[in-house]
């Protein structure tokens, strides 16, 4: 065999050339079919089959040309019906308002008690309600504190306004509506004089509200620093100076926006609130306040007894103990022509009053007063009421000895400020001469004429208005040192909108920071299990088809480069 080597590689090469190849592959497979797989050949050699395993199982693993399309289809399918429930359960969701939430502030005054309802979004902005005024009610009768010798009859006068709430709050949301009573300087002054009796009073309204279907958050005595900041916030919080909306209506902080100083007068007392110049200089007669996100540090302050009515009875026990008599007595404030008849605890049972008492004080007397419409000597008297000296030229003390930082800025003037300009058709601002004009045309009145120069006439208020218009122009003239300048910077007004400036929406304001806030809802087209369940189901589809495809490539693939059956014959 090995002599024979050459001679056989010379036929190998020989067959492969293409010619002979394919004769002698033809050759073979004859002699294959006439001989059977097992025959040998007669020159000694042997056959073999050169081809890939692939072939022999080709038909068994080749699908139809369907199974691709199907496929494709459904991870078509898949990925569409993916793409359309993620787009619809985005843009079809209904973002829904938790609601609103309701509040209903009592502003026990000393000459009246109001009626606010406040609502706002149960979501808040920056920790802090965009509160509402709904409703409000005066309570018909006079100040709680005038209670203090019947506080059960305090349930009559209150049951009108409450029974009106009642029709304005839906009645599921009256369980989770809070109610809170704030006692202003009437109560303060009760208590100072006979705190049993303002502990009484109080309680008597606990009581009644118990039985009302409202959470009954308390019956408290606000100090005069925390009216007066509530004053603040109210003014600020109405004219914008905290919130506002911008192009896309949505609530941001005004940018480089002042705020606005208060000044409040109420019938006992009277506070003002701004932020000084300088915060720092003044820290130690500053409140904090934080809201919407800001810190804020208010200059504030309440003069007891300074309020209008206070101030009045002061004023009558300063004419008492100046006449002659205590049996008539004349009173250049009143109007002229004007008299009345008021007893001496009238004006002698204040605490305000006490130390003027004299000596021959009997409660039931009367005293006989006289308007003899004297603008002049009105003016005198009033000022009488201020102790100026005290302060001895101090540009920081506007009197009783009161430390106060220079006011600046824009004012708010409302409650008794407002009403007393109303009176004397003036309104807004306006300038210093203007209003001294107007209050001394208003003084020089008989009382005859006052029903027809009033918008609405009231014996108790209209007799007393030349008091209140002089005594207003020597608390800001001489006490906060408004000058003709800084005169018009003062605006005079009653609401904004339909909101009315008073402590009461600031009380609330300061309350919904307290108060838990509610997250918007998501309503959405599908439910959540059922959206993930869907989108499992159609992601998994998709990667079988996918990975389905991708196998169907690989064969097709392998397919192309296998090559064709060759018979070869290798000698021995």
């Amino acid at each position: 065999m090995q002599g024979g080597k050459p001679e056989q590689q010379n036929q190998w090469e020989e067959l492969k050339k293409p010619e002979q190849r394919a004769k002698q592959a033809k050759m073979v497979q004859d002699d294959c079919h006439a001989e059977g797989p097992n025959s040998g050949f007669g020159f000694g050699g042997r056959m073999h089959l050169k081809h890939s395993p692939m072939d022999l199982v080709r038909n068994k693993w080749m699908l139809p040309r369907t199974s691709s399309v199907v496929a494709q289809v459904f991870l078509l399918l898949s990925i569409v019906l993916v793409i359309a429930i993620a787009v619809i359960q985005i843009n079809q969701q209904q973002i829904l308002s938790p609601g609103l939430k309701y509040g209903i502030v009592l502003d026990a005054g000393s000459s009246r008690t109001t009626v606010y309802v406040y609502e706002w979004p149960a979501e808040k902005e920056n920790n802090t309600g965009v509160v509402s005024q709904t409703f409000k009610c005066n309570v018909k009768g006079p100040g709680i504190s005038s209670y203090e010798s019947s506080p059960g009859a305090l349930a009559k006068p209150l049951d009108d306004c409450l029974n009106k709430v009642k029709e304005r709050i839906p009645v599921h949301l009256h369980k989770n509506t809070s109610v809170y009573l704030g006692a202003t300087a009437g109560m303060r002054l009760l208590r100072l004089q006979n705190e049993s009796a303002a502990n009484e009073v109080l309680a008597s309204i606990q009581n009644y509200f118990r039985a009302q279907p409202f959470e009954f958050r308390g019956a408290q005595i606000i100090t005069g620093p925390e009216e007066g900041v509530y004053g603040w916030i109210t003014a600020n919080y109405l004219m914008g100076n905290f919130l506002e909306k911008n192009l896309w209506r949505t609530w941001v902080h005004p940018y480089r926006k002042e705020t606005m100083g208060a000044l409040d007068l109420g019938g006992a007392s009277t506070q003002i609130s701004f932020i000084p110049e300088d915060p720092e200089e003044h820290f130690n007669s500053t409140l904090q306040v934080k809201l919407y996100g800001y810190n804020y540090n208010v200059y504030t302050h309440s003069y007891q007894c300074y309020g209008r009515d206070e101030a009045e009875k002061r004023l009558l026990a300063l004419l008492l103990q100046k006449s002659n008599t205590s049996a008539n007595v004349d009173n250049p404030c009143y109007p002229q022509n004007y008299n009345t008849a008021l007893t001496m605890k009238y004006f002698f049972g204040s605490l305000c009053t006490q130390s003027l008492r004299p000596a021959n004080y009997h409660p039931n007397q009367l005293v006989n007063f006289h308007g003899t419409g004297d603008p002049g000597l009105c003016q005198e008297m009033v000022s009488l009421l201020f102790n100026f000296t005290a302060c001895r030229d101090r540009g920081d003390c506007p009197f009783n000895g009161i430390h106060q930082p220079k006011a600046k800025g824009n004012f708010v003037a409302f409650s008794g400020f407002y009403y007393t300009m109303n009176a004397l058709n003036l309104s807004g601002h306006f300038s210093l001469d203007d209003f001294n004009s107007s209050m001394w045309f208003f003084c020089s009145q008989s009382w005859a004429q006052l029903p027809f120069m009033l918008p609405k006439f009231e014996e108790i208020y209209a007799r007393s208005y030349c008091f209140s218009a002089n005594f207003i122009y020597y608390l800001l003239v001489h006490g906060y040192n408004f000058n003709a300048e800084t005169w018009p910077q003062i605006h005079f007004q009653k609401e904004v909108g339909n909101s009315s400036i008073a402590w009461s929406l600031g009380y609330m304001l300061s309350l919904t920071n307290m108060i838990p806030a509610e997250g918007k809802l998501i309503q959405l087209p599908l439910k959540p299990s059922l959206f993930a369940g869907l989108l499992v189901f159609l992601t998994a589809t998709a990667l079988l088809c996918l990975l389905f495809l991708v196998y169907l490539c690989v064969v097709s693939y392998r397919r192309k480069n296998i090559p064709h059956i060759e018979h070869v014959f290798i000698p021995e």
